[in-house]
């Protein structure tokens, strides 16, 4: 295990980092394009400046870690436990994630355009105005989360949690559901479906 270090500069490009574990670490300015991990796990870590693009993570973890000015440009998470981290002025899209834990995730209006998220775990995840057009979120457990201002404008959200979508307070034109989508958001609305 790696902890308390500072990683400046290094460059990763398509490295293959497998098993390893970093505690309190700061990556900045590390090149990770087209790199992967499986099975890292990285708690209470800081990411600056650190290019991701294109890069693909399975099974890694990035617990209560922030993102600060990070490239995710075609990145892909599969199986990815993030709770608790946060992205602050990441440029995130297009962005691939298919299963894993992104709750409590902050990424208050982020600019998720075309992103996929399938299968994933999102409790109470921040998206309060963020920029979601054409996102795909299906099968992802949005329960308690934060989107007021959300831009859903056709967006894919079938299968997913909508309880704690407020339909006047994000966009939805155009957005694709599904039947009982349609009637969680119908008693949002405070009608009564019979």
């Amino acid at each position: 295990m790696t902890e308390d270090e500072t990683f400046h500069r290094v460059d990763w490009y398509a490295e293959e980092l497998t098993a390893r574990a970093f505690t309190r670490c700061r990556f900045l300015e590390v090149d990770l394009t087209e790199a992967s991990t499986r099975g890292v796990v990285f708690t209470d870590c800081t990411f600056g400046n650190v290019r991701f693009n294109a890069s693909k993570h399975t099974d890694s973890a990035f617990t209560g870690c922030t993102f600060e000015r990070c490239n995710l440009f075609d990145t892909e998470f599969v199986g990815c436990k993030l709770v608790g981290s946060g992205f602050a002025e990441c440029s995130l899209r297009p962005l691939r994630v298919t299963g894993g834990d992104w709750s409590f995730v902050n990424l208050p209006g982020a600019d998720l355009r075309g992103s996929t998220f399938q299968g994933v775990r999102m409790r109470e995840v921040d998206l309060a105005g963020a920029n979601c057009v054409e996102t795909v979120f299906t099968d992802a457990d949005l329960s308690g989360a934060q989107l007021h201002g959300t831009k859903f404008s056709r967006a894919d959200l079938r299968g997913s949690d909508l309880t704690a979508l407020d339909p006047l307070q994000a966009e939805l034109d155009g957005a694709i559901i599904d039947a009982a989508q349609a009637v969680v958001l119908a008693g949002a609305l405070g009608l009564r479906v019979r």
